[in-house]
């Protein structure tokens, strides 16, 4: 399984802000250091800003930063918040397999899934810092 790029840099833009609780920073110097564009930025940012991981603030003293304590940024709910698509195989959107009645491929990859987010679960964003 690969995360998507969204979900990917939800995590690292948590690390960096994480990192840098002192200081405020832009969504440009996040785009930046993380290597990406400004505009997919913004909407990470948006995404974990309405989910209350960070704090944004316009204006000319305005920024960004972490809007939890690191230790209550739990990385399976993240991950469950921002993968749109947690779906590893193309039959999970099917009731039944077209090729096979009662196929447990599915039930299987479902297990390996719970697995993947619970291990995710364990850890927190302190745990990364």
């Amino acid at each position: 399984m690969q995360l998507s790029k969204f979900s990917d840099y939800s995590f690292r833009a948590l690390i960096y802000l994480g990192n840098k609780r002192d200081t405020q920073c832009t969504v440009d110097e996040l785009a930046a250091e993380l290597n990406t564009s400004t505009h997919h930025m913004k909407k990470v940012v948006h995404k974990l800003a309405n989910l209350g991981y960070i704090q944004s603030q316009k204006g000319r003293n305005g920024g960004l930063r972490l809007g939890m304590e690191p230790k209550d940024i739990n990385l399976g709910t993240v991950l469950q918040s921002t993968e749109e698509n947690m779906g590893i195989m193309d039959c999970f959107s099917q009731q039944d397999c077209p090729l096979l009645h009662g196929c447990t491929l599915k039930r299987i990859a479902n297990r390996a899934l719970a697995a993947f987010i619970q291990e995710f679960s364990n850890h927190t964003l302190q745990d990364l810092l």
